[in-house]
């Protein structure tokens, strides 16, 4: 008897911080739950891919095409001023990448959005009619 293999699961705090919009070939695309920022994730669907190093060059290039693809469709839907665009990870190491629309009226202007203010809770029809454009214009259905 061989044994399954393994599965990848979405780690527990990003599972707990966000919303699924749906899965591209290589990433499952999330929405993180706080209203101060239109904020995305794109996570790699590889087991144990911390940084984008584990990554073979083919999936770096189709997360590149993936984070292009998404930043471009959150940059059109929020009609946003700047994207940030960042793999950290110090606090979840499974490998994730932030996309973030900003603009000066937000509540972290200029400075990173981390630790600025406190979450705030979606309103739960104006998350689904984001989602639902997400979803649109991404091509996830």
């Amino acid at each position: 008897m061989s044994a399954a293999a393994p599965t990848w699961l979405l780690h527990s705090q990003l599972e707990k911080d966000t919303i699924n919009v749906g899965d591209l070939p290589l990433s499952r695309v999330l929405v993180i739950k706080d209203a101060n920022y239109p904020w995305l994730l794109l996570v790699p669907r590889r087991i144990d891919a911390v940084e984008i190093i584990d990554l073979d060059e083919v999936e770096q290039a189709q997360l590149m095409t993936e984070i292009t693809r998404v930043s471009r469709v959150l940059k059109e839907v929020t009609k946003c001023d700047k994207l940030n665009i960042a793999a950290l990870g110090n606090l979840v190491p499974q490998l994730h990448i932030h996309i973030i629309a900003r603009r000066p009226s937000d509540a972290a202007w200029p400075r990173p959005v981390w630790g600025v203010a406190q979450a705030l809770n979606h309103d739960p029809q104006e998350v689904a009619a984001f989602i639902s454009a997400l979803r649109r214009k991404i091509w996830l259905g």
